[in-house]
């Protein structure tokens, strides 16, 4: 099995610590596990598509997820969940709100069209 299989079948952040023998402090992780693992999966995917994994051997692959993880999680220990802005609500809470439309209602539609008020 490969180390990307290997990291497929992780499903808690301190799994990919663990397995990736990278040191972290339990509460930068428990206050932004899912933020670490979505930047380290965003680096993932740029070395992907850069081509950063071709033709690497699997220590290889392993030492370039490792440091994609030390990475995510150093912009979360310099940093917090909501300065990143990483999933949808975040970036919506600070996203310019439109105006609502304003209803124009005219003066013969309440009157019952009478104007003579």
């Amino acid at each position: 099995m490969s180390v990307l299989d290997d990291l497929s079948q992780l499903s808690a952040a301190e799994e990919f610590f663990t397995y990736l023998d990278v040191a972290y402090e339990p509460s930068v992780v428990h206050v932004a596990r899912l933020h670490i693992l979505r930047r380290m999966g965003q680096y993932l995917r740029t070395s992907e598509s850069d081509g950063a994994f071709d033709a690497l051997s699997d220590d290889d692959i392993r030492a370039l997820c490792r440091t994609h993880l030390e990475q995510a999680y150093l912009d979360f220990v310099t940093s917090s969940p909501i300065e990143e802005r990483l999933f949808k609500v975040h970036k919506d809470a600070v996203a310019p709100k439109a105006e609502p439309a304003r209803q124009f209602v005219a003066l013969s539609s309440i009157s019952g069209g009478n104007t003579d008020i």
